[in-house]
């Protein structure tokens, strides 16, 4: 690899982390911050209600992302826009970061 080939892959990546919606969330923080989580999404991130989606597992950029949406008033949901608004941008990366950290496995039928 060249020395600007080198320059451009630091720039490149200097962007997408710059890009990327503050994901220093705290797993154990939002652990402890899910309480408000667990009646539709449960502490597990396994929806409780049918019109609650799964969220364990997912993506910290998708859950980070969402949230914000929420927050903002881009994404509306009757419950999830008022929940979002009372967060703060560490309890967003937080519980991100929670939920992100998951661990599940899919079991395919026979």
């Amino acid at each position: 690899m060249t020395k600007q080939n080198l320059v451009f892959a630091a720039v490149a990546l200097a962007a997408i982390a710059a890009a990327s919606p503050g994901l220093a969330g705290d797993p154990a923080a939002g652990r402890k911050k899910a309480s408000a989580c667990q009646t539709c999404h449960g502490y597990d991130g396994i929806a409780r209600i049918p019109i609650a989606p799964h969220i364990a597992g997912e993506s910290e950029v998708y859950l980070t992302t969402q949230l914000k949406a929420f927050r903002s008033g881009k994404r509306t949901h009757e419950i999830m826009s008022i929940i979002a608004g009372q967060l703060s941008d560490d309890d967003i990366a937080d519980l991100s970061a929670w939920y992100a950290s998951i661990e599940f496995s899919v079991t395919m039928p026979d």
